[in-house]
């Protein structure tokens, strides 16, 4: 028997709607469950509630007894407190509880008067919510809370149209923090170093934080829930407002918080249930779209430099020089160049100017006096040129939860130095730039614990290579987007060593370089660095440095071939030379299959050596 609040002013009434409680299982019964995201104890039997905020619960045990807490929770409706600006009344504060509690017992209102609750009904007028929307950020590797994408919520106001509806109201679910280094981020983030917790702003913030500041394409994901649900789910996300959960980087992220809330309004979804160990932000949206009758539409929202690039693309390159010029500064909107040029291509000119003007300043975070009074010159020149179209950017052919599943195995066949093996790989996350490209970001890899079992048939099965963390950004770069490409990777390999062992090494291996796209093709030159650890070696450690190149081209959509050459001097501790070729294909045979033919020779402490693998890639 739990104990319950002395506040309640109807003892027998009270225990009149516990009895009846129990009787109906309401403790049991997913709704519940769902409000107070109770899921399955990893460490014991039972279940615990996601929610690490003590003012969450009414129970001192509600975080692992539902009943307890759903006792407490009925209790503490017959509160009598008044709403101040520190305080409100526990039905107001649970809303969402209150709601299905009231619907599933009835509450006689003589005998458990209903509170009136200015602040979250004012709340909710403010939002006027008549759509739900899932916001889905692409990728964003300079972001460490956004290495994998991002989603959030919209929730659209029943006066909105497409024109006003930057004005809406966005839920964003996020970690506490000001990290700014992924590496950090990412390991605190593993073991929810951090707090989370929800957050609603206008819409256009985010809009402007993703798509102008950070250059990330936005997916609109228009979703279909009665009105009944989207109450349900506003009065729920009135009670998380000040609740805090611990962040954790691959499951009690942002996307699998969002699910838990779309659980609440149809309790029939089950979406978190997918994610028991991760919750990549595209295999959620995924999720959400695979559910019969619960997408509506799609939008793509293109980034202000997706844009920009189309408009880049219709000018003539025989005026960059004067489109850079204005945009930079060196030439005023009064120009003669301009003067001489037909009224559309003025407006052309004068409107990417300005287009890249606003890049430069957002990428620059320049907020002179100077930036500001060039960007209104070049707004005042375009509003004396014609009104022209809208430029037109094409939506991209696969949308974020089309692509590849992010979980891949790949089982291979190979030969190295004359000896056949076996090697199973495996890979929780993400996308290589070898894997199939749709619906993922061109040019970029993010791949967390890649683990690689390799069998020679001499000694079994053991460790060929771990890496906790793969980084790989090929930005490509011309006149306008300088943006410079890199890689980092850490973790242990297998290194074959003249003695004919083949220890485990501890490597940290990263560079910094430029790319240039042309076509389907990436070209990259990089300055690179490793430092290897490991008691094989010479004073422990070998640490060196050397150029690299690459070349990755797409000679037709299924087809994929990448070209790399590297040499790295090591020049402290075991002093030697590494080198290798490699040239890397992979061709796709469906969304979840691929093979891949790799061929390399390298030439390390144990000299020359060929290595050819064929491997069968499959994506779950």
């Amino acid at each position: 028997m739990s104990s319950v609040p002395a506040f309640a002013a109807d003892d027998a009434y009270l225990a009149e709607l516990v009895a009846r409680s129990r009787q109906s299982a309401l403790a049991a019964r997913i709704e519940w469950h769902n409000l107070l995201h109770y899921k399955p104890n990893w460490v014991s039997p039972g279940l615990r509630s996601l929610a690490d905020d003590e003012g969450f619960f009414n129970s001192p045990r509600g975080k692992s007894h539902p009943q307890d807490e759903l006792e407490a929770t009925l209790a503490s409706f017959f509160s009598t407190t008044q709403e101040s600006e520190t305080a409100q009344n526990p039905q107001c504060r649970f809303a969402a509880r209150y709601h299905w509690l009231k619907g599933e017992l009835g509450f006689d209102a003589a005998r458990l008067p209903e509170q009136t609750c200015p602040r979250l009904n004012a709340w909710r007028e403010a939002l006027n919510p008549a759509g739900i929307t899932l916001i889905f950020a692409s990728a964003y590797l300079n972001n460490p809370a956004s290495m994998f994408g991002h989603t959030l919520l919209r929730i659209d106001a029943k006066d909105q149209d497409e024109k006003t509806r930057l004005l809406a109201y966005a839920v964003n679910y996020a970690a506490n923090t000001d990290e700014t280094s992924g590496l950090v981020f990412a390991v605190r983030g593993l073991f929810g170093g951090y707090a989370g917790g929800f957050a609603i702003g206008p819409y256009y913030l985010k809009v402007r934080e993703y798509s102008n500041l950070e250059n990330r394409d936005l997916w609109e994901y228009r979703l279909d829930f009665s009105p009944a649900e989207i109450d349900q789910m506003i009065r729920h996300l009135w009670e998380l407002g000040p609740t805090r959960f611990d962040y954790y980087f691959f499951d009690e992220n942002c996307s699998y918080h969002l699910l838990s809330v779309f659980e609440v309004a149809r309790p029939g979804l089950a979406l978190t249930d997918r994610f028991r160990w991760s919750a990549i932000p595209s295999e959620t949206v995924r999720a959400v779209t695979e559910q019969a009758g619960l997408l509506k539409e799609v939008v793509y929202r293109p980034a202000a430099a997706t844009v920009l690039r189309r408009q880049l693309a219709g000018i003539p390159h025989a005026q960059y020089p004067l489109l850079r010029e204005l945009a930079e500064g060196d030439a005023r909107a009064d120009d003669a160049r301009l003067a001489g040029l037909a009224p559309g291509d003025r407006a052309a000119i004068v409107e990417s100017a300005h287009g890249y003007a606003s890049y430069r300043q957002n990428a620059a975070h320049d907020a002179s006096a100077e930036t500001a009074a060039r960007l209104r010159e070049l707004l005042r020149a375009r509003s004396r040129l014609p009104a022209s179209d809208a430029v037109a950017v094409a939506t991209p052919d696969a949308r974020p939860d089309e692509g590849h599943r992010s979980a891949r195995a790949d089982l291979a066949l190979g030969r190295e130095a004359g000896a056949n093996y076996r090697q199973l790989r495996l890979r929780p996350a993400y996308h290589d730039l070898l894997d199939p490209e749709a619906g993922y970001n061109r040019g970029s890899q993010i791949e967390f614990f890649s683990l690689s079992l390799r069998d020679d048939g001499t000694r079994g099965a053991r460790l060929q290579e771990l890496r906790p963390l793969e980084i790989l950004s090929l930005t490509p770069r011309d006149e306008f987007f300088r943006s410079l490409s890199w890689r980092f990777n850490a973790g242990w390999v297998r290194e074959p060593l003249a003695d004919g062992s083949a220890p485990l090494m501890r490597r940290v291996h990263g560079g910094v370089g430029l790319s240039w796209g042309a076509g389907t093709s990436i070209a990259t030159v990089m300055m690179e660095a490793t430092a290897d650890l490991s008691a094989s070696l010479e004073r422990g450690y070998a640490a060196g440095a050397g150029p690299a190149i690459g070349w990755m081209v797409d000679p037709s959509p299924l087809w994929r071939a990448r070209l790399t050459a590297r040499h790295l001097r090591y020049a402290w501790g075991q002093q030697h030379n590494a080198s290798e070729i490699a040239l890397v294909q992979r061709y796709t045979l469906g969304r979840e299959h691929a093979l891949r033919l790799e061929f390399a020779r390298r030439a390390a402490l144990a000299g020359a050596r060929n290595d050819a693998q064929l491997s069968w890639m499959i994506y779950f």
